[in-house]
């Protein structure tokens, strides 16, 4: 299974409100479930910089299959998956990276925020993959 259009731009619309509610600026990215840029969006203002991030957030959580949130005490030095973000061309294991699921549970993508702190950009991830 996978994400459509459709359902990729009702994922943005919902996280575009969400930041916009929070006052703050996104770099939005909806991956398919093999990790193809789908759709995005750089809110006007956002951090050039940050869209690569969202990318690259997104990317990660459907590479395994869980929040990025999930990966961060993961990742940390001593434990287990300490030093991961250097494979894959570059992961990013911190939070505003969300799976996508359908209606059965199963994942169809994933989207990625960044722009803000970790806390916003998890924020706006969320209410966009629980558009669906």
């Amino acid at each position: 299974m996978n994400i459509t259009l459709e359902q990729a731009e009702q994922v943005i619309a919902a996280a575009k409100a969400k930041a916009i509610e929070i006052n703050t600026k996104m770099n939005i990215a909806v991956v398919d479930a093999g990790s193809n840029l789908l759709a995005f969006v750089r809110m006007d203002g956002a951090w050039l910089g940050s869209a690569d991030i969202a990318q690259k957030k997104a990317k990660t959580a459907n590479w395994f299959l869980m929040d990025t949130k999930a990966l961060t005490p993961l990742v940390q030095p001593g434990e287990p998956l300490f030093n991961i973000e250097h494979s894959n061309g570059g992961l990013i294991t911190f939070p505003g990276g969300v799976v996508i699921k359908n209606e059965a549970g199963e994942i169809i993508g994933a989207i990625g925020v960044s722009g803000s702190t970790v806390d916003d950009d998890h924020a706006v991830a969320t209410a966009g993959a629980d558009a669906l």
